[in-house]
């Protein structure tokens, strides 16, 4: 215990290191571009003073802070319609909770804490279902495979088929997905895909949201799915 527990430590102490040295340098450089920016923009509307700018400032991140993009207009479409909440409903009940779209009402969060403290368990079960229904397949082809003259190199080519099968479905070509529709490059889209599956959801590349671009009503419903499923495989891996 002592020894996992040194090993933990310095696992956090690793990351922390490493983050600093890759990110803090980039931050003071977009930090120095933002305000020099401000500058620019206050030297070419001499109308508007520093103070102006910066409740316009404040405006602009309580609007996406409350999940309303600055960009376009009010046309845009509605956080909330029926796609969008089921979305949001799956990010919940995963707790991925990407943390660009959360309840503004006090009735809204109140019925998040209950639909989250009743809706978390509920997930679990279901993927833990789900995943026995894979794992009783599983062990019906390792039954198979073990039989007397069926050679190791055949087991070992069923699982090597089923980890290959699922990366492809839910790592490999997702992202070729969401980089068509979304814009974003491939690196982009697969490092979407894993900080969802592994809920970690830091909610910096978050899918439907960009107000330039117009979306199927379901596309985010199909993702939520694939989400669900995607969770149910990796649990699934993890046990094999």
């Amino acid at each position: 215990t002592p020894l996992l527990v040194l090993g933990y430590l310095f696992y956090l102490l690793l990351g922390a290191m490493v983050f600093q040295l890759l990110e803090k340098q980039a931050e003071t450089h977009f930090r120095d571009q933002f305000q020099l920016e401000k500058l620019k923009f206050l030297q070419n509307y001499t109308c508007l003073d520093r103070q102006a700018l910066e409740q316009f400032v404040q405006v602009l991140m309580e609007a996406w802070e409350k999940g309303v993009n600055p960009e376009g207009n009010s046309t845009n479409p509605s956080n909330w319609d029926f796609s969008n909440s089921f979305f949001f409903a799956g990010t919940v009940v995963t707790t991925i909770g990407y943390g660009n779209l959360s309840p503004s009402t006090v009735a809204g969060q109140i019925f998040c804490v209950f639909y989250a403290l009743f809706g978390v368990p509920l997930n679990l079960a279901f993927l833990n279902q789900l995943g026995k229904g894979l794992n009783a397949h599983l062990m019906t082809l390792e039954r198979w495979v073990q039989k007397p003259g069926r050679a190791q190199v055949v087991q070992t080519l069923a699982v090597a088929i089923f980890l290959t099968t699922g990366t492809l479905l839910f790592l490999v070509f997702p992202p070729l997905v969401f980089s068509y529709v979304e814009g974003w490059s491939y690196g982009e889209g697969f490092y979407f895909t894993f900080i969802t599956l592994s809920t970690i959801g830091f909610g910096d590349y978050v899918v439907g949201t960009n107000p330039n671009k117009h979306y199927i009503p379901v596309y985010r419903s199909l993702t939520a799915i694939w989400i669900l499923f995607g969770l149910a495989w990796l649990a699934l891996v993890f046990n094999v």
